[in-house]
């Protein structure tokens, strides 16, 4: 079973997507290239929200942005680790989509779960291309595949960007499908415990951290990446 994707999102939690890279996913959507959404874990660790909230809330937020799937590989969230069985169905997932891109979490962060799912992400990129690491899907054996690139988002703590994507047409729908994950933000009507991004002070952190990743392009508003390698261009030119 195959499932071709230009660009695969695979992160740590519902809602990391929404937060870090959306507006990167609308900007290359807008481009004609395809795109999927993996999560790690169902986010069952938060400290709001119930696993099957989280899930409908993330099923909203794909429609809004027009990926083409999105789903779980329902490792445990907080406990995972770079094992064989977490890095086998990661590369099962790298395999059947074969991306040429893959967006994941910051390589360290407020959450110890971005660093760790970067670093799990990264290894099983490369494993992926190993021919004699064999995994199958729904009982067909898969062929090889190794992305080309992979590029880590800039989440709760600031990272010197390696790259900025100009979001600034896409804003507006990135909110849209932020919103999605109601039971994550501030409510004042909410019972659950606050959180630091369900503090009324986290969305207008979020906007401008956007904000001062477009200034550095002389745009409105950006989503930075770091990479762990030099990135080629063909052409100088279109550098922004």
């Amino acid at each position: 079973m195959t499932q071709p994707v230009d660009i695969l999102c695979i992160t740590a939690h519902p809602d990391d997507v929404e937060i870090s890279m959306a507006g990167t996913v609308l900007h290359h959507m807008a481009s004609g290239h395809s795109v999927g959404f993996v999560e790690l874990t169902a986010g069952e660790l938060g400290t709001r929200g119930m696993p099957d909230i989280r899930k409908q809330e993330a099923d909203a937020a794909m429609k809004v942005l027009g990926a083409t799937f999105r789903y779980q590989l329902d490792l445990s969230d907080g406990f995972f680790r770079p094992d064989r069985e977490s890095l086998e169905r990661v590369i099962t997932a790298v395999r059947r989509h074969k991306p040429k891109v893959v967006l994941t979490n910051a390589v360290r962060d407020r959450h110890p779960d971005h660093g760790r799912a970067a670093a799990l992400v990264a290894e099983a990129c490369f494993l992926s291309g190993l021919r004699k690491i064999p995994t199958s899907d729904a009982g067909v054996p898969q062929e090889v595949w190794r992305p080309t690139t992979v590029l880590y988002a800039v989440q709760d703590h600031w990272i010197d960007p390696d790259l900025i994507i100009d979001i600034t047409p896409y804003w507006p729908k990135k909110m849209e499908a932020l919103l999605c994950f109601k039971s994550q933000f501030h409510d004042p009507a909410s019972t659950e415990p606050t959180s630091p991004i369900a503090n009324p002070d986290f969305l207008p952190f979020l906007e401008a951290r956007a904000r001062e990743m477009g200034r550095l392009l002389g745009v409105t508003y950006g989503e930075g990446f770091t990479t762990a390698r030099p990135l080629g261009i063909a052409d100088v030119t279109t550098l922004g």
